[in-house]
């Protein structure tokens, strides 16, 4: 498959993909039906096919080079090495949404360092461990504790 076909592929399906990530967001966050539509999106984003770094780089305004350098620091997930380097199409959108509010936000330089940040933030906060500590503090409950 060409570089075009398949960036055109992944295109339509990230545009399909924002489109019911917009309906959804539309939901109060205890509607049912929003539950449905972010399980459909993600089902769609796991069935898809690894992503060569040149499409991820159309889809990120990136050069390959960058999306390669990004991959090898563990922003963009590696789908496979052999017999070329595949990126995960699912940490591809996480990445891109990312990208997209720092534009959005006027920034534009030292975008590496900003995605690793925010990405590892949200990793925390969908702790378990962390949403239950933080509602307990919500709550009042526990003690604070001081070191030396």
């Amino acid at each position: 498959m060409s570089v075009a076909t398949e960036a055109a592929l992944i295109r339509d399906l990230f545009d399909q993909i924002q489109e019911i990530e917009e309906v959804a967001s539309s939901l109060s966050e205890d509607d049912e039906r929003r539950h449905k539509l972010d399980g459909v999106v993600a089902r769609a984003l796991r069935k898809a096919p690894p992503v060569r770094p040149v499409v991820a780089g159309e889809l990120l305004d990136l050069t390959e080079k960058t999306v390669k350098a990004w991959a090898r620091e563990g922003v963009l997930a590696i789908h496979s090495q052999e017999p070329r380097m595949l990126l995960d199409a699912v940490r591809l959108h996480e990445v891109l949404h990312v990208v997209a509010e720092l534009r959005r936000a006027g920034r534009t330089r030292g975008l590496l360092d900003e995605v690793h940040r925010r990405l590892g933030d949200a990793a925390l906060l969908d702790r378990e461990d962390l949403a239950t500590s933080v509602e307990q503090m919500r709550r009042g409950e526990g003690r604070v504790v001081r070191s030396a």
